[in-house]
């Protein structure tokens, strides 16, 4: 499976990033709305919980205004601090007829509605998410390929600091996690 480092929390405003996005040098590539569907998921013998330390995920990402779809299989902890993802990902050709697939034969967890904007910064993916329902927040996913650990913590704490991600609000858990708490 790829890995990354992740981060997630949650802001007042994400206008307030725009400058310190100049100050990073990154690159706006996209915005686009994103549907995620959450699947129950029993993996390895087990039933996971939301209290596990690494909870699977699997989700179906739809995007509006085009037929991409993707299927994203992680394991992730839930911790506020930055932490590792592994991760695979399936590109998919027909999503509805997926979707009914796995709703019959898993069932939906969640569904998460947002829009999303991608700034990069070499191999930090920048998500500026809206989440229906949940509010703003900004993701950080440092992509691990063709550079040492310690240089891609090093890229991702970097970002984290030119962002001032320190005096935001850490989210340990998936946005799926927070619709179903708000249940």
């Amino acid at each position: 499976m790829a890995t990354n480092l992740e981060f997630k929390a949650q802001c007042q405003s994400l206008e307030s990033l725009y400058p310190r996005l100049d100050d990073l040098n990154a690159t706006h590539r996209e915005t686009v709305h994103q549907v995620d569907t959450y699947f129950h998921v029993t993996t390895k013998g087990k039933d996971f919980s939301i209290s596990e330390a690494c909870e699977p995920r699997l989700k179906l990402r739809e995007i509006d205004e085009t037929a991409e779809a993707w299927l994203i299989y992680y394991e992730r902890p839930n911790h506020e601090a930055s932490r590792y993802s592994q991760y695979q990902l399936c590109e998919i050709t027909d999503p509805r007829s997926l979707k009914r697939l796995l709703t019959a034969a898993l069932g939906v967890k969640a569904i998460v509605k947002k829009q999303r904007e991608l700034w990069m910064f070499n191999n930090t993916r920048i998500h500026l998410d809206t989440v229906a329902d949940l509010g703003q927040f900004v993701e950080l996913e440092t992509v691990f390929q063709g550079q040492t650990e310690v240089e891609a913590v090093n890229e991702h704490h970097h970002v984290k600091a030119i962002l001032h991600l320190d005096t935001t609000d850490p989210v340990a858990v998936s946005y799926s996690d927070l619709i179903i708490q708000r249940s």
